[in-house]
This record gives C-alpha cells, structure tokens and sequence, in this order.
C-alpha cells in the first residue's frame, strides 16, 4: 500500500474552543444560571475561562486518563469542563443527576473517577452520596464564593470561581495520541447495571464532522440553537462541540426545563432552533397554546431520543410553522445514526407532505453503516417489509463497553457490529423505520405488534396528551397490549373514542384489549417513557373478557 504524504495531525477536542475563539470571538453562549440570572459571553472569553480551569484542574493533581465527574445542567461552566477536561488529556465523565443514588454510586466508583465538579442544586445529593464514593478525593462546587456554603459535611470543599482566579488563563494545549479517551458516559441501566460508553478525541471529531457533513442546514447562517438535551447525557448530541465551530450561538438553559421557562427564553434570546426529546416539545405545545404563538423565531426542532408521534409533528408543522428533524441513535453511536433527509423530489413537497416523513427515523448520517438482521439470522433486504434487529457499525460506534467484557461480548457480533436491540426495517429508498425496543414488542399469538405504531395512532385521538402500549399477560394469546393514557388539561377523551380513532388506523389484531387513564407516566432518568416501570406496575393486570 502507497501511503499518502500528508501531515499526521491527531484530531483534538481543544482545537475546537481555539477555531471558535479565533472565528467567532464574540459569538454569544448565554446560560440561565442556578444562582438566578443570566450569563453571556462569547468564545473568546470562554477559551480564557478554559485555560484558567485547564491550569487550576493540573493544580488540582489531575492527570492524563484521570476520570474527572460531572453533576451539572446545562450551563456555562459545564461547557467550560468539558473542554478544560478532554483538553489536558483527562476524561470528562457526565453523571446523569436523575439517576438513583445507588446508580449515581455506582457508576463513580466503577469509573474510578478522582473528581467530582458539580452544580448548587446537587449540594444535598452529594453530602448524602460521599461515604459511598470510594476514589472521589476533589469537590468542586460550581458557584462563586458569595455561593459557598457557610457549613457542609464536604470537608475542604473547593469554589470553582475561586480555582479560576487563582491562575493565568494563557495554556497551551498538549498534544498526544487522537485515540486517547476524552469523555466517558453510562448507560442509564434499563437492563442490567449501567455500561460505560468511552469516547475517543478521534471519535468524538469525526461525530461532529459527520453531523455538520450530513445536515449542514441545521447548523447555517449562525443559527441560534437551545439544546434542552442535557449536556450530562450522550454529549448533548454533539452540540458542545458543533455550536463552536459553526459559529452558532449556544443558549443554556440551566435547570428550570418546564414549558414556560424555555419559551421566555427562546422568546428573549431569539432561538431559531430546539433540541431535546419529545416529552419536552409536548410540554412547549402546551405553552404554545397558552399565549397563542410560538417563540417569534423558532422554526426547527430536532427531536429524538423515542419515536416522535406523528401528530406533534403534525401539530408544529400546521399550525406553528415549525420544521420538525427526526433522529435515531444511541449513547453507544455518540450518539445520532439517522436524521431525517429529504431528497430534491422529497423537498418539494408540501409540509405537511415531508411531515409525513418526518416520523420515520430518518436516513443513515455519513460515516454510519446499518444492517437487520432477521429471525433467521440473515441480513433483511431493505425492502420496507422484512424486520429484524437492527446492528450498527462505524468510527464513532462503540467497540466494547469501559471494563465490562461480559457486557461487550454480548453486544458485539463476530463481524464487530453492535447489536442496537432496536427491531428495525429499512426502506428500498433508504429510510429507517424503528418497529419497536426487542423487549417493548407484544408478542400476541404467533404475532409481534409494535407499540409504537399503537402509540402514535392513538396520539391522533384529541384530547390525549400522552399514551404508552405494553404487553400484559393473556391466558390464550400469551400477551395482549394495554394502551396506557394521559389525558390534556382540561380534556375528557373517553375508551370508547380512543379505540374508534384506532380502529380506522391499525388492523384489529393490533388493537389494545383495554384503555387505562393515569395522572402522568412514570419517566426514565432521560426523558422517556419507562416502559420497565410500566410492566411492573400493571403486571397481574387482568384484561376484560
């Protein structure tokens, strides 16, 4: 093999906060802060703040490969860890708050984590969580010392604002190897304890060239975007990094993630575009509803994360003139694999058309490969008919699982694809349809009903906010599917209508046998449904007659 005569330079995550600093020196990153108020500046003072905590971490003792935890929501000094961490050679491991404390627990102590950063609201989770965190030696409170604590059980605790005044902000960046590990984060553990996903500098870049490369569109013109997918979950979808070196302005909107929040601060701030899963845009509909309008800017939302029902997408389209991105991936995938992309023919329809579409889980991004593999165990034809687990290769896809090998040989096949668990089918025209999770299937007779397809026919049905389809117990039929509901404030939709909007929509095999109403569905620490919650509740369920 002729080797090309091309500089070898490693791909870095520090490069990216010097390219913003340099071309986009006052591009705005605005955050709505936990001590109350907002908080702007541009890159160039962040790349300042940054080499102040990259020389305050190195004071601190910690060194290349150290794991470096997070608590934080999104805002600014969470993004400054993230760049300040990866850039000296350490890994920034986001911790999901939402988690149990047992998991939170154990996830510290398997990583070996050697610091802990963490936000104001987490003060009390941390005091109860510290007998238990076995390698934490360093605190890191992110506030100011007006903020400290006058007394605490966190002895020698550290003010993040105090490490940065007491250092120079000039830092050079080190070089070394792009495979070196950059940031770390763990599966929320529906199965089995949580899984240690770790990403390289290499992998980490090459996710946000693709992810630029795929959907430039998304990130033109100095889009403002507002991630509300946290930045402790799956690298928020790439945005810390792609915002910088697009120019984009990054707006944070801290802690407070409800309906009226967001929307004052997408009013106040312009925001042209959202990012989060679809619980969240249920919640901003509602408000949308209260005052009559949208945010005056925003157009586009990327929503991933679940199956986004066709009729929010509907909903934003028709009456808000909000394009809706459909997205698939996993923290395993850095994470996004598949995006809505519209081909010229397909761009040139209507809306409401390209809604339509919208609700599949989009096309394969650049540097993503995708293969079903069927009951039989051989690879599905990309028919739009033939199912199967869906599996997954590419540079940015895990190869394995941090220290966990039982974990790893599992989810890796002998050609070295990862195993999604996602049931899964793919267009002639290359679309992918997500049927279903494996273990969110209805096996009913000798058929699998997806309760995905269950769900968003029956989100047609007005005056339903929210629904989730499992499986229960049937003596002839082994399982048949409940449709769990949550019915919109102020609405009475009963079962009976419910089942004639599913009627005109799925096959009669496919119906639910029952309707159920509740207060609210039990929520994963990621924002979705939990189905596992589910099942457990409504496991000696027992079905009409």
């Amino acid at each position: 093999m002729l080797r090309g005569m091309m500089m070898d330079r490693p791909l870095l995550v520090s490069g990216v906060i010097d390219y913003a600093a340099d071309i986009y020196p006052d591009v705005q990153v605005v955050s709505n802060t936990v001590e109350g108020g907002l908080h702007r500046y541009g890159y160039a003072q962040a790349r300042e703040r940054i080499g102040r905590l990259a020389n305050a971490l190195i004071g601190l003792g910690i060194k290349p490969g150290d794991r470096v935890a997070t608590l934080a929501w999104n805002g600014y000094r969470h993004f400054e860890l993230y760049y300040a961490i990866a850039g000296i050679g350490a890994v920034c491991h986001t911790i999901n708050p939402r988690l149990f404390p047992e998991q939170i627990t154990y996830i510290a102590n398997h990583a070996d984590d050697t610091a802990l950063f963490f936000d104001l609201t987490f003060l009390p989770l941390v005091e109860k969580l510290k007998p238990a965190l076995k390698t934490i030696k360093t605190y890191v409170l992110m506030t100011d010392r007006e903020h400290m604590p006058a007394n605490g059980q966190l002895g020698g605790l550290l003010c993040y604002e105090g490490l940065l005044s007491e250092v120079p902000a000039a830092f050079q960046w080190p070089e070394f190897d792009e495979n070196a590990a950059c940031a770390l984060c763990y599966t929320s553990g529906t199965t089995g304890e949580p899984k240690g996903v770790l990403y390289s500098n290499r992998s980490m870049m090459l996710h946000t060239f693709f992810l630029i490369a795929t959907r430039p569109d998304l990130f033109a013109h100095n889009r403002t975007i507002l991630p509300v997918v946290p930045l402790f979950h799956a690298n928020a979808w790439s945005l810390p990094y792609i915002t910088p070196l697009t120019g984009c302005p990054l707006i944070l909107p801290g802690a407070k993630l409800d309906g009226a929040t967001l929307y004052d601060l997408m009013e106040s701030e312009g925001v042209e575009a959202g990012w989060g899963v679809p619980t969240v845009w249920l919640g901003l509909i509602d408000e949308f509803k209260k005052r009559g309008r949208k945010p005056k800017k925003l157009v586009q939302i990327l929503s991933g994360g679940s199956a986004v029902p066709q009729a929010m997408i509907d909903t934003l389209t028709r009456d808000y003139d909000i394009e809706v991105t459909h997205g698939w991936g996993m923290t395993e995938m850095s994470p996004v694999g598949t995006l809505s992309l519209f081909r010229p023919e397909e761009r040139a329809k209507s809306p409401l058309e390209r809604a339509q579409l919208s609700a599949r889980q989009g096309r394969r991004m650049y540097g993503v490969d995708l293969k079903v593999i069927d009951d039989k165990g051989t690879c599905a034809p990309p028919d739009g008919a033939t199912s199967g687990e869906l599996f997954v290769r590419g540079a940015t896809i895990v190869s394995g699982y941090f220290n966990n090998p039982d974990a790893s040989a599992r989810q890796i096949d002998a050609e070295g694809w990862f195993g999604t668990g996602d049931v899964a089918k793919i267009t002639p025209d290359q679309w992918l349809l997500i049927v279903d999770r494996t273990k969110d299937l209805v096996k009913s007779g000798g058929e699998w009903i997806s309760s995905i397809d269950v769900e968003n026919a029956a989100l047609a049905c007005r005056g339903l906010a929210n629904c989730a389809v499992i499986g229960v117990p049937h003596p002839k039929w082994h399982e048949r599917p409940l449709l769990v509901a949550v019915k919109a404030p102020g609405a009475e939709p009963t079962k009976a209508e419910i089942l004639d909007v599913l009627a005109a929509k799925i096959a009669k095999w496919q119906m639910p046998d029952d309707v159920v109403f509740v207060d609210a569905l039990p929520m994963t620490a990621t924002g979705k449904i939990s189905k596992k919650d589910l099942r457990a509740k409504f496991a000696d369920y027992k079905l009409p007659e």
